[in-house]
């Protein structure tokens, strides 16, 4: 505060001989990350890192409105203090995220050795190594091709700060997904009602394979972002399958493949985990139609 007792609110005031100023500073916010007895499904654990099945609707790390409940909570509570620092107080041990409601395997590091060696392999996502991210997505309509790759550019929306979009090379990063068709369902007169598309990402954007499929015209079921205009499709379902996918509280997208270099032994370490019940419901529903 100048001497007056008045806020200067005006960035570019000019201090004056003879002004003395107050500087008042919040409280300093409690960063410890408490542990939080959440169930995890672990695939696969050592000293060096552990490999869980994230659920759908969890958070992985805390952040603005979500300070607990998070899957760091449950992993301190796991795993005690042997989480890698590297990632900061509020995501010891993360070397990459899920979308809260995209589920999947994980791998976390417990120490910083494991961190960095497996930071450089997502950087890298398998252009020189064995590192590999595979997605199964339920997407409205199919490709007119059995298999593909999409490049195209992804960054912040102009408009809208909550999504991601396809940009030009200047505004957006690069980014890479190559895709197959694993089956269609619900063959029609305008062709396959949807689709179940394998994904493997080149690149780690966020939202990339959400982002991408809405880009060819195909976006995710059950996508608040992305797939808002494809809710007319439902209208052509019967009943009881308007209700089932009613019921889908979230982006039918499912992180079900990850293969990577284990940081310590060299082995090569390959996870794969099925539909959850939730979408390999919606799967079934589209086989009856």
């Amino acid at each position: 505060m100048a001497s007056s007792g008045a806020t200067i609110e005006d960035v570019k005031y000019r201090v004056k001989p003879g002004e003395s100023f107050e500087l008042c500073l919040p409280p300093v916010a409690d960063t410890t990350i408490g542990a939080e007895a959440i169930p995890l499904d672990v695939v696969y654990e050592d000293d060096a890192l552990i490999v869980i099945d994230k659920p759908a609707g969890l958070v992985v790390h805390p952040g603005a409105g979500q300070p607990d409940g998070t899957l760091v909570n449950a992993l301190v509570a796991h795993c005690g203090t042997s989480l890698s620092g590297i990632g900061g107080v509020a995501r010891p041990g993360i070397v990459h995220r899920l979308d809260k409601d995209t589920s999947g395997l994980m791998v976390v590091a417990k120490t910083d050795q494991a961190h960095r060696a497996l930071a450089e392999q997502f950087a890298d996502h398998g252009r020189t190594g064995e590192m590999e991210r595979g997605y199964l997505a339920l997407v409205w309509g199919a490709p007119s091709r059995p298999h593909g790759r999409i490049v195209a550019p992804i960054g912040r929306h102009p408009t809208s700060r909550t999504k991601m979009a396809v940009l030009s090379e200047e505004k957006g990063r690069e980014a890479a997904t190559r895709w197959r068709v694993a089956e269609t369902y619900g063959h029609g007169k305008d062709g396959p009602l949807a689709a179940l598309v394998e994904c493997t990402l080149e690149t780690g954007r966020t939202h990339q394979v959400r982002v991408h499929l809405a880009h060819i015209g195909h976006p995710l079921v059950g996508d608040p972002l992305y797939g808002r205009g494809f809710k007319s499709k439902l209208g052509k379902l019967p009943e009881d399958a308007r209700a089932k996918l009613a019921g889908l509280e979230r982006q039918a997208l499912h992180a079900a493949r990850l293969t990577f270099v284990h940081p310590v032994t060299g082995t090569l370490m390959e996870f794969n985990s099925p539909l959850p019940e939730d979408l390999a419901e919606i799967a079934v529903t589209f086989k009856q139609l």
